[in-house]
């Protein structure tokens, strides 16, 4: 048997190795808890990545900012965000129809006669006419390029012998050349149609038999560009002096790089701007905005808000998209109940605008109550989410509809605008539609090559926008603009857009 004092030392080195093997297991319990902590953090993150490449995938058109040319999967037209009006097809009463009617006196007369009684044959051509029945038919006659020969005079001076000559007109300068009507349509067609220059020089052979080279073409616009200075220059003037304008950027490609196209518009004017930032810095550059004082109608692009001196109105067709975003992504109630709210509050406007020019106070603050309401009911909802943490020492990440929410109350006066001052539209459609066409040339020429060329490109289309929301004749315009005497547009009240 073991004495004592060596059975005390042999569990006395039991303890140690037990001491040694419960500290290694503590450390691998650590080391374990660590790679579990690390594991779950990568999880989480992982888990939020997929969240906003779903929402990334999500976004389209039609629930969010996103042009339509951007959708990879078409959206069904059945997530549109039009409503059923409830009208039917056609046109509407009181619609100012375009019937093509007839005219007192025709340019060609051709007259059709009768030789016999179609009921018992009898022949008819010694009797007289007694009555017509009229058809016109409005065509559009083979129209040749019509060429004016220009004659100067030249004489013998009976006193000093020398010749003396007659004076061409100034705008007649060369042996041959085309008249302010060819390159007022050449400009046309590819300014205003974004008809590309090769196809425009086919246009000319094919309709009027004479075919225009690029580089004719190419000079056209350049003399057009310089021409409609003058009314680009009251354009933006006016703008500055107008209650409200709509304002809205867009990216162009120029000679491989990117720039950022700028518009500012009413209903009435239209003024484009190319610059290579999208900012305050470009803004500031075009130089409206920094003087304008009435009410600018934008997105929530945070450049703007940063002109104090006017007021801001967001668009709320912006609001309908992401709602939709919110719906389809989340499920949280609280966006459809804004969207309706929204869309109630358009309505009461548009059928209160014939008769006042503003809601009863009452309604007011009972729309207002609503919406407060619907804001504080999604906020509540998501106080209740766990927000997203970007890093150990990044601040917390919001979730999309809680940014919404955020922008939604903060900015409510912004959002509501519409509703208290009628001369302030729903949303920024004006604008957007104004820059689109913008776009579709970028598709259809892939790019402009000089930020010379895009720049008399943003004068011609500007010019001829205004002209058509002016109602003017746009090819006289353009002649006009080339015979010295752009179109000029009138100055409108202070109180209108």
């Amino acid at each position: 048997m073991l004495d004592k004092d060596a059975y005390i030392n042999k569990l006395e080195k039991r303890i140690e190795r037990l001491e040694v093997l419960c500290e290694e297991l503590q450390n691998e319990n650590k080391e374990l808890h660590k790679e579990n902590e690390q594991l779950q953090n990568e999880n989480k993150s992982l888990k939020d990545t997929v969240r906003n490449l779903q929402d990334q995938l999500a976004k389209n058109s039609t629930n969010s900012s996103k042009p339509p040319s951007s959708d990879i999967n078409k959206t069904p037209r059945t997530s549109s965000l039009r409503k059923p009006s409830g009208k039917k097809n056609g046109g509407q009463e009181g619609h100012e129809g375009h019937t093509l009617e007839p005219v007192e006196n025709p340019d060609q007369v051709i007259e059709h006669t009768v030789n016999r009684c179609s009921h018992c044959h009898a022949l008819l051509d010694t009797e007289d006419v007694i009555n017509y029945e009229k058809r016109q038919v409005f065509d559009i006659p083979l129209t040749p390029i019509k060429v004016t020969e220009h004659r100067s005079e030249i004489k013998i001076c009976p006193h000093c012998g020398k010749y003396a000559r007659a004076e061409f007109p100034s705008n007649v300068d060369q042996p041959t050349q085309y008249g302010n009507r060819v390159k007022s349509l050449a400009t046309y067609f590819n300014s205003y149609q974004l008809i590309p220059l090769e196809r425009t020089s086919e246009i000319f052979k094919d309709v009027f038999g004479q075919s225009i080279s690029e580089a004719t073409l190419i000079q056209a616009t350049e003399i057009l560009s310089d021409c409609v200075e003058p009314a680009n220059f009251v354009i933006k003037q006016q703008l500055i002096e107008s209650k409200v304008i709509s304002n809205d950027e867009t990216t162009l490609r120029v000679g491989g790089k990117p720039q950022w196209l700028h518009v500012a518009c009413s209903n009435t004017l239209t003024h484009y701007d190319i610059h290579e930032k999208r900012g305050k810095e470009a803004m500031d550059y075009i130089g409206i905005l920094p003087e304008f004082r009435g009410v600018s109608v934008h997105d929530h692009w945070k450049s703007y808000f940063k002109y104090e001196t006017c007021e801001h109105s967001l668009c709320n067709s912006h609001h309908l998209r992401e709602f939709q975003f919110v719906k389809d992504q989340y499920h949280q109630e609280w966006s459809n109940e804004l969207s309706a709210l929204l869309i109630e509050i358009k309505r009461k406007v548009d059928e209160t605008r014939p008769y006042s020019e503003h809601l009863d106070l009452s309604e007011i603050m009972e729309f207002e109550r609503r919406y407060d309401a619907i804001v504080e009911k999604g906020l509540k909802l998501e106080f209740n989410i766990p927000a997203k943490k970007t890093g150990k020492r990044g601040k917390v990440k919001q979730t999309p509809p809680k940014n919404l929410l955020d922008r939604l109350k903060d900015y409510k006066k912004e959002t509501l605008r519409f509703m208290h001052d009628f001369d302030v539209p729903f949303d920024n459609n004006l604008g957007e539609r104004d820059i689109r066409m913008t776009k579709l040339k970028q598709k259809i020429s892939g790019c402009f090559r000089t930020l010379e060329g895009v720049q008399r490109f943003c004068r011609i289309r500007g010019y001829i926008s205004t002209v058509r929301k002016n109602k003017g004749e746009v090819i006289d315009a353009i002649q006009d603009a080339f015979n010295g005497v752009p179109f000029i547009p009138p100055v409108i009240p202070p109180n209108n857009t």
